[in-house]
Formats: C-alpha cells, structure tokens, sequence
C-alpha cells in the first residue's frame, strides 16, 4: 500500500515538473519552432536580407513595448504610445523638412513631446483619478488629430506642397537617417542595423533598472500592492507618474527610429504600433515563467511578433489574418503564464 502511494507521489511529482519545464520554457521553444518552421515553409525567410527586417522591425515595437512595460509594473496600461511614436514621427519630419532644423533639434523635440505626454497621462490618472485605459485613450485620439493638424492631414516630405502654398525644401539629415536605415558588421557583414543596438541599450537600461535599483523595485511593489506601499510611506502618485513619462520618451525614441526608416513623415505608418507593443509586452509574462512584466520577456515578445509577422508576409498570407494570428499567440501565451502556473489565482 505504502509502495503504491509512494508510485503515486513520485508521478505526481514528475507531472509537476514537466509542468513547470512547459511553463518555464514553454514560449522559448515555441519561438525556435516557429524560426524554424518558417525557415522551411518559407522561401528566403532564413536570409540575411529577411534577418535586417525582422530586426528593424523589432527594434520599433519592442522599444515601444518596454515603455508599456513600465507601466504595466505600476499596475497600469498605456494606450497612447503608437499615436506618441507616430507624433514624434511626424515632429521629427516637420522640425527637418519644414523648419529646416539639424536632427539634434529634431531628436529633442521628440523627446520632449514624449515627457510632456507621459505628464499630463499620469496627471491624468493620479491626480484627476482617470481610469488609466481612459486617460491613455483619450490622449491617443487628442494626438491622432493633433498631429494632422499643422499639414491638413498631408505626409512629410521634402518638395511637399504646404497648405498655405509654400513648398518644404527642408530634408532628413544622413545622421538622422542612419539612426534608422545604417547597420553594423557583427558576423556577418552590414547584419545588424543601429536600430537593434538601441533597443538592446534601452532594453538592459530598463532592465537594470527594474530589477536591481530601489526605484525599480518599487514601482513592482506599487503595482502589486498600492495601498500596502502607500502604508510603507512610498511615493505611490510620483512612481506611477514616473512609469508614464518612462513610456512616453520610450514612445518617443520609437517615432525618431521610425522616422529615420523611412525619410519621411507618414500619417498612416504607425497604425499597428500599439497592437504590436501591447503584444510583445504581454507575450513577455509567459517567457522564462516570470508572470509578471519585465523588460527580458518584453525584447523576446517584439522578437516573436516580428518573427511571426515576417513570416506570414513572407508566405504570402492575407494581411487581414495577421491580427487574428497575433490575438491566437497572445492567448496561449497568457494560458501558459496564468492558467497553467495558477498565478492568476487569488
């Protein structure tokens, strides 16, 4: 009997342990697969060329995604940062190609955009006492007009026709644009563009301080308990509006990239910002089991978006799937990160 029972313990153990592996290491085997899978199923996905890609695209959506990550620490939620990146966008082209300004006017300009958004978010929220979804919402449709006003709805670009009939002769300058279209050698020859290495930089930045500074520490104690660090004599309202700011100027640095990509001032070029940021920021909860924001999961999660992005394009699948596809790997990640591990239990 004894014998039986203790059959019975160990498998139960053995459950339990393949469990936690699946939990821990789950995603990080569901994104070799899916590397893989498309290397085979889809042709020239495993070239060079389609490396760069992947790589710029990533270093967009995850800088954008490590400023969500910031605010989902505090117990919050930004949905203003796509429409923050692509005002930056759009303040960068105008500073360059209008006002004919050098990129550091432009690069500052942005930044301070950023700041003064992140402001009157966590204003909003803390002081106002705004739901944050709703504050954040209604910031990013305040920016989505906004930033048409100043062209009447027109992209940026040089020899552009303004409205009142006078024509931009500005132009981007080539430092700007290297910030978004330069690579580096590293292995292979002009692989890595300057994009990636600022997501890197800001990613362990973000990191570090996150997990290894007081700060840090508690803005986590903030979003998993308020009222107790309120009781602890921490400065709840400046932690929470500290996490916003960090957002906006993330969404910021992303719109100078994005502008730098492209060389000009799209109005419609941000429009999957905010999907793929939320994306990569929730995916990061199911990677390495943490269940809880953090900027490691979050540079993995832009990985698998821009993984799975470019290999859906690249075979030729229906641009309306996307999100659906998106929204299915979202949903798994979050099963693997809260029903499997019983974290999201109370």
């Amino acid at each position: 009997m004894s014998s039986s029972l203790a059959g019975k313990a160990t498998a139960r153990e053995r459950s339990m342990t393949l469990r936690d592996y699946a939990i821990r290491y789950g995603f990080i085997v569901l994104l070799v697969g899916l590397i893989a899978y498309f290397a085979v199923a889809a042709d020239g996905f495993a070239s060079p060329q389609s490396a760069v890609f992947i790589f710029q695209s990533v270093a967009i959506t995850g800088v954008l995604a490590l400023g969500v990550t910031a605010t989902l620490v505090v117990g919050g939620f930004d949905l203003s940062i796509g429409s923050v990146a692509t005002s930056a966008m759009m303040a960068a082209s105008y500073a360059m190609v209008v006002l004919e300004q050098d990129a550091i006017v432009a690069v500052i300009a942005c930044l301070v955009i950023g700041v003064i958004v992140g402001l009157i978010n966590g204003w909003l929220i803390v002081y106002m006492r705004v739901p944050d979804l709703l504050a954040t919402l209604g910031m990013m449709f305040l920016l989505l007009g906004l930033q048409r006003i100043p062209t009447e709805g027109r992209s940026i670009a040089t020899g552009m026709t303004m409205p009142d009939g006078s024509v931009a002769n500005g132009k981007f300058s080539e430092a700007f644009l290297a910030l978004g279209r330069h690579r580096i050698d590293f292995f292979i020859p002009s692989l890595i563009p300057v994009s990636v290495v600022v997501l890197v930089v800001l990613a362990v930045l973000i990191w570090f301080f996150l997990e290894y500074t007081r700060f840090g520490r508690m803005m986590y104690a903030v979003g998993s308990n308020e009222r107790a660090a309120e009781l602890a004599g921490a400065p709840v309202k400046a932690y929470k509006i500290w996490a916003y700011v960090i957002s906006g100027v993330f969404a910021s640095i992303g719109g100078i990239l994005l502008a730098a990509r492209l060389g000009r001032g799209d109005i419609a070029s941000g429009n999957n910002l905010l999907l793929d940021a939320v994306a990569a920021a929730l995916i990061g909860y199911a990677v390495l089991g943490a269940a809880k924001p953090n900027a490691f999961g979050t540079a993995v999660g832009a990985v698998f978006v821009g993984v799975l992005l470019q290999g859906l394009t690249m075979m030729n699948a229906p641009y309306y799937t996307q999100d659906f596809v998106k929204g299915a790997v979202l949903v798994v990640a979050l099963v693997f990160t809260f029903a499997l591990s019983g974290r999201g239990k109370r």
